[in-house]
């Protein structure tokens, strides 16, 4: 179980030197900012095409956060789902409301008349399934059973889900409590695999979060301790640029996984799902090393 809770709000002020067991998104500019920053990267980027492509994906995502936001229904029954021992947006146990469909839609569309034709076809074949069909795909992309999705359905797919869940998410009336232990591999908020870890800034500086590649929630774990199996002492970073590089590859050898350290301070243009995906030269690095990714990339699935 995971030793974060998330609960209904508690109206009581946060102590003195109190960490906040999770940060939930807000409802700002985080496509947007996803977008320039992609845009900003592929400047003379080996995968400057791709960048773009998802650079793209991006803004459509903000334009229907801003036109098609999640309806009132479905922000109605969250209270309910707070205190009960488990993440409330747990996607295995969360009936998906049909607006997420409605996203993804709205999503090849917009994207139709920019793409090729390889590109064209995928978007038509996924417009042409029917309601069930979408979600037996989306039960097991979430799941993790890359193998039952095609990797080229799986990022629009996903795109939507991400921003029906992140909205969710936003709209929570909770926050989270921490328990004794430290079982935080998956996200308390929807049970997720983190996408890199983030070292905090500002009135959070020099912390550690976790950051949810679905609802991209954020949630506290120590450093120095392996995001996956919790080991300590067997920890070795990985950077491909100097000492002071925004980002770095942590590797455990007790189980054999890895996962991006972002830090900020160093770059303060820097946006966790965008340098993940343009940093990917890391990735192959560290796997050639022998270590496997632990968490997810929403950009780039298997198959």
């Amino acid at each position: 179980m995971n030793s974060i809770q998330m609960n209904p709000a508690d109206a009581r002020s946060p102590g003195v030197g109190e960490i906040p067991a999770v940060l939930l998104p807000t409802a700002d500019q985080r496509y947007a900012r996803r977008a320039a920053r992609l845009r900003q990267l592929a400047d003379g980027h080996p995968m400057a095409d791709y960048l773009r492509f998802v650079a793209r994906i991006a803004e459509v995502q903000q334009q229907l956060l801003e036109q098609l936001p999640l309806p009132s229904e479905a922000i109605a029954g969250l209270p309910a789902r707070l205190g009960q021992g488990q993440a409330p947006l747990a996607w295995a146990q969360l009936a998906r409301d049909a607006y997420w469909q409605r996203l993804l839609q709205h999503l090849i569309t917009a994207l139709h008349s920019d793409v090729n034709a390889g590109i064209a076809a995928t978007l038509e074949r996924l417009a042409e399934l029917d309601p069930q069909a979408l979600e037996v795909k989306a039960g097991a992309l979430l799941a993790g059973q890359y193998d039952q999705v095609d990797s080229g359905q799986a990022l629009f797919l996903w795109a939507a889900l991400t921003l029906y869940f992140s909205q969710l998410a936003t709209h929570l009336p909770g926050s989270g409590q921490a328990l004794v232990g430290e079982h935080r591999q998956h996200c308390p908020v929807c049970n997720s695999a983190p996408v890199a870890s983030v070292i905090q800034t500002g009135a959070l500086a020099g912390l550690r979060y976790l950051h949810c590649g679905l609802c991209e929630s954020r949630w506290h774990m120590v450093r120095l301790k392996c995001s996956n199996c919790e080991a300590t002492g067997q920890l070795d970073y990985w950077s491909p640029e100097h000492q002071q590089s925004p980002l770095k590859a942590e590797s455990c050898n007790d189980c054999e996984g890895y996962l991006k350290v972002f830090y900020p301070e160093h770059d303060r243009e820097l946006e966790v799902l965008a340098d993940d995906l343009a940093s990917l030269a890391l990735d192959a690095e560290v796997e050639r090393l022998g270590f496997a990714r632990t968490g997810v990339s929403p950009f780039l699935f298997p198959g």
